[in-house]
């Protein structure tokens, strides 16, 4: 497959560039760089208004149909603006989980309703979201979740715990998997509810995680409620609804993602060359290795994201998840070989870690989030090899 850009696609990404080095300037110029995994406490209010300023230009929700506020820009043209934007060094944004997960799904599975309810608010940056899926005993085997909820006067009560649910202390609403039908096991009996997270039953408690931040959290339930019609597909149907977001997080974002890694890995490198590691055979063999790993991430992705005109992938995303998540701790492993004995110190107290070191602590935890490496590998046998499926209680 033809994976070259045409003269088109290259009129669009100088206008990409064009755009971000005028307007990553005054107010706007000392974000560049802030954010990110591990990183996401880092001026949020003042990310949150460049975003807005992204949406007046038009630059939010690109691959969406012009009919619900995107701009329908092809599966390339967005990846020449995650590509762009990440070389810019502009800051992480704050609402990828709406842009990139609930706003397709509301355009593919959401009724009339709901799409004119909440794709503004996605497109304008005015509301931001939260995924509640994760709970303590379903993780990456999400269908042995427990909250659960029920119609109660026209409203659904919800009740339970969710884990890990990043970014729920900033967030507007949660879009969440839970069970609504009593006495039901596994996929079957649950649904995917809209919540408000500004209300009395809802509880957000951060969880502090090994680089000192606390982008995740614990989110308990407890007499929360969501109006009736904010359930997207049929009650009962959220598992289908549910794996179709998570084919969206692995859509095109991800060379953005990618192009962030190659900005790490060339301060690696910067590292190896000041401490003088850059001479030793083994480092070296392994920095080279970084960067061919890292093209082979860029053209996998490419040519799997090619065959889903959506920016959404099948289960052969697995496989990009096996890959970028392996890659990208080694990463981390890399950068603290590279420093040496300085990478177990800091320079500020308590403890103000630097960008590799928090570059460490946080890869550690990329072969695990968004489902297990373990879980990818059994997803991957069965449904792409067409192996037979691992024994189950």
């Amino acid at each position: 497959m033809d994976l070259t850009f045409s003269a088109e696609d290259e009129a669009f990404r100088a206008e990409v560039r064009q755009w971000l080095e005028e307007n990553l300037t005054g107010e706007f110029a000392g974000l560049r760089g802030l954010g990110g995994s591990g990183r996401e406490h880092e001026a949020h209010e003042a990310r949150t208004v460049w975003n807005r300023h992204l949406a007046v230009a038009g630059w939010t929700c690109l691959g969406w149909p012009v009919e619900y506020g995107g701009r329908g820009l092809s599966l390339f043209q967005q990846v020449i603006f995650h590509e762009e934007y990440a070389r810019a060094d502009a800051p992480a944004r704050v609402n990828h989980l709406g842009e990139e997960l609930l706003g397709p799904t509301l355009i593919a599975h959401g009724t009339e309703e709901q799409r004119r309810r909440f794709l503004p608010g996605i497109v304008g940056v005015t509301e931001l979201w939260c995924q509640g899926y994760s709970e303590p005993d379903a993780g990456s085997d999400l269908a042995g979740v427990r909250t659960r909820a029920r119609l109660e006067d026209g409203r659904w009560v919800i009740d339970g715990q969710k884990v890990w649910t990043s970014l729920a202390q900033q967030a507007d609403w949660c879009f969440a998997v839970v069970r609504t039908e009593p006495g039901s096991r596994r996929h079957a009996g649950l649904s995917y509810l809209l919540v408000p997270m500004d209300q009395d039953g809802v509880e957000v408690r951060p969880i502090r995680q090994l680089t000192g931040t606390s982008e995740f959290n614990e989110v308990f339930f407890d007499g929360a409620v969501t109006e009736a019609g904010l359930v997207v597909g049929a009650p009962g149907d959220g598992w289908r609804v549910a794996m179709a977001t998570l084919g969206f997080e692995r859509g095109v974002s991800t060379i953005g993602q990618q192009v962030a890694f190659a900005r790490e890995l060339d301060l690696v490198v910067d590292a190896a060359r000041a401490t003088g590691r850059i001479d030793d055979p083994d480092i070296a063999d392994r920095i080279a290795r970084a960067v061919l790993g890292l093209d082979v991430l860029r053209t996998h992705a490419l040519r799997t994201l090619s065959g889903y005109d959506s920016g959404s992938q099948g289960p052969e995303a697995s496989v990009s998840k096996l890959l970028w998540g392996q890659w990208h701790r080694e990463l981390g492993e890399l950068a603290m070989d590279v420093l040496g004995g300085s990478a177990l110190t800091v320079d500020k107290g308590p403890y103000e870690l630097d960008r590799l070191q928090s570059l460490f602590l946080f890869s550690r935890a990329d072969t695990i989030y968004g489902g297990s490496d373990e879980i990818q590998r059994n997803i991957i046998a069965e449904r792409v090899l067409g192996l037979p499926k691992e024994p189950r209680p």
